[in-house]
């Protein structure tokens, strides 16, 4: 690998993408190579190019860092696979199907996935499943509320909080969180993953918050994070384009980087 790490942006255009990219071109261990976006970026310090001819896109490129859509991410990380690059995946609203193939392409090459790059944020996953097995008759609910441009409902940190509060459960042997309603308006309890009913809200003037909520007889706990500004997710990114290189297959989330694995 060359002194600087060379990256390739995929979605460089979008809203994460130019805070990555305003993020990485002040650090002297990175260099944007190439930008990979539908459209040109207007004042991008580094060529973009479409998706066609990505794998000529990522010749001389070290690591992949995406932040795109979820059909332009597998496209990308497709090319890096055939390129031998590692890649750090930002990208949400990826269905199940899309799931198995990113963890086939991880098969190949080192790709660290999380949809939340937060460090706070991280913390709140480990938090939310350590509560989850240690509260074992309290009900939990997740709600969520973000900038009203944000195009997946529930956000992916929202659902991947979701599915780490069922598993949690369950490998505490744990049964389902108790729902007593039987008469509802269609959607008045949130979206149901793995069990747990997940709220959101989109409204101008937010930008990413998460509430984690527990509740039995005479208590409850909330566990909240609020992110104000983009640039509360590039530590994390940062972080994890210097740590996936040396760390083949599938890492799910940051917190192996913050000691927070079990």
């Amino acid at each position: 690998m060359s002194e600087k790490i060379r990256l390739a942006l995929c979605g460089a255009g979008g809203r994460m993408g130019c805070a990555v990219a305003a993020a990485v071109e002040k650090d002297p261990r990175f260099a944007i190579s190439v930008g990979i976006d539908r459209g040109p970026v207007p004042g991008a310090a580094f060529p973009v190019r479409g998706l066609d001819g990505l794998a000529e896109s990522l010749r001389q490129v070290d690591v992949l860092v995406d932040f795109s859509a979820p059909q332009a991410s597998l496209a990308a990380l497709d090319a890096a696979a055939q390129a031998g690059l590692a890649a750090v995946v930002g990208t949400t609203g990826f269905q199940s199907g899309d799931k198995e193939r990113l963890g086939s392409l991880a098969a190949r090459i080192p790709v660290l996935f999380s949809p939340n790059m937060s460090l706070g944020m991280n913390l709140l996953f480990h938090l939310a499943g350590r509560a989850a097995a240690a509260l074992a008759s309290y009900d939990a609910a997740v709600s969520e509320t973000h900038h009203a441009l944000k195009k997946d409902a529930p956000s992916g940190t929202a659902v991947a909080t979701a599915h780490l509060i069922a598993a949690s459960r369950e490998k505490a042997g744990l049964g389902e969180v108790p729902d007593a309603t039987v008469q509802e308006l269609p959607g008045a309890r949130g979206a149901v993953i793995d069990g747990i009913h997940v709220h959101g809200v989109r409204l101008g003037g937010l930008l990413a918050h998460q509430e984690v909520l527990f509740g039995s007889t005479g208590e409850t706990l909330t566990i909240r994070h609020d992110s104000m500004d983009r640039a509360s997710f590039m530590p994390g990114v940062v972080s994890a384009l210097r740590w996936i290189p040396s760390h083949p297959g599938l890492t799910i989330g940051i917190g192996p980087l913050l000691g927070l694995e079990g």
